[in-house]
């Protein structure tokens, strides 16, 4: 498995935040404006003054996120809102970016298209942006302050905004933002999760001796060997645990069933794997 130098890294999160505000100001001004979608976070408070005022929704945006900064700034500490710095300048940026190249361009009046196109496309970019070390700054004050559940508070911030939105908006128009804020959330869990969920196996066998070997050989993933007991005869057994990549479970399933076709496996996910072979480089130890 490749792993990235500390310089490699904080250069693809770099590119990471970039593109990913490139994606999310291009989806607000393809599928959000022109069809009068209402949403959450700092983009749907720019929305509201934009209804309400006229106000460029970039400005306004621009504003909103640096308050937002000298909040975090005031509460959470110098090194936390220069990470969030970033983002506080590049969605604005590319928003009057793309307002200006595209001007007016409609891609579709569909309403459907336009819910489910933002949806994926604040979802992708989201999950790009968070994954590379953004996150929303008013649910952490309050957290630091009240102790209070981020998740949850996101959500009643969210919530707040689209309500704010739909009392300027047509009815259609916020039945379908709150739509498209059920499938961003529901993508940018799964983007938030894309390439760290692994399968754990744990194997029950009277073969286990050679089941681990095989594993060893033939997959290349690392064992342990777990000591129990059954519950009935009482009798001791090895319980086999392994965690492997999606795509090798079959292999595994195959190569287990092949020594002991009356093996007793478990198969769970797990959401996140660190250490030697996954987060680290494998270490390879000879025979002595």
């Amino acid at each position: 498995m490749t792993q990235l130098t500390r310089k490699q890294q904080q250069l693809f999160n770099a590119l990471s935040i970039v593109v990913g505000n490139a994606m999310y100001a291009l989806t607000v001004v393809l599928f959000l404006m022109p069809s009068g979608l209402i949403t959450g976070g700092a983009t749907g408070i720019a929305l509201a003054f934009n209804k309400v005022t006229g106000l460029p929704v970039s400005a306004v945006l621009f504003v909103v996120n640096v308050a937002m900064l000298l909040l975090g700034w005031w509460v959470l500490g110098r090194r936390f809102a220069l990470n969030t710095l970033a983002s506080t300048v590049l969605s604005p940026f590319f928003m009057a970016l793309w307002e200006r190249l595209l001007g007016n361009l409609v891609l579709t009046d569909d309403l459907v298209l336009n819910t489910v196109f933002a949806g994926f496309g604040i979802g992708i970019s989201l999950g790009i942006t968070i994954r590379a070390g953004g996150m929303d700054i008013p649910p952490l004050v309050l957290n630091k302050w009240f102790h209070l559940p981020v998740s949850s508070t996101m959500m009643v911030f969210d919530f707040i905004i689209l309500a704010a939105q739909a009392a300027f908006s047509p009815v259609r128009q916020s039945l379908y933002g709150v739509v498209m804020a059920i499938i961003y959330t529901v993508v940018l869990d799964k983007v938030l999760m894309l390439g760290t969920t692994r399968t754990e196996v744990k194997i029950i066998s009277a073969k286990s001796d050679e089941i681990c070997a095989a594993i060893f050989a033939q997959l290349d993933r690392g064992v342990t060997i777990l000591h129990g007991e059954g519950g009935y005869l009482r009798e001791p057994e090895s319980v086999l645990l392994s965690v492997v990549s999606n795509r090798q479970l079959p292999r595994l399933e195959k190569l287990a069933h092949a020594i002991d076709p009356t093996c007793f496996m478990i198969v769970s996910h797990v959401t996140e794997v660190s250490g030697r072979g996954f987060s680290l480089e494998k270490d390879y130890q000879a025979e002595g």
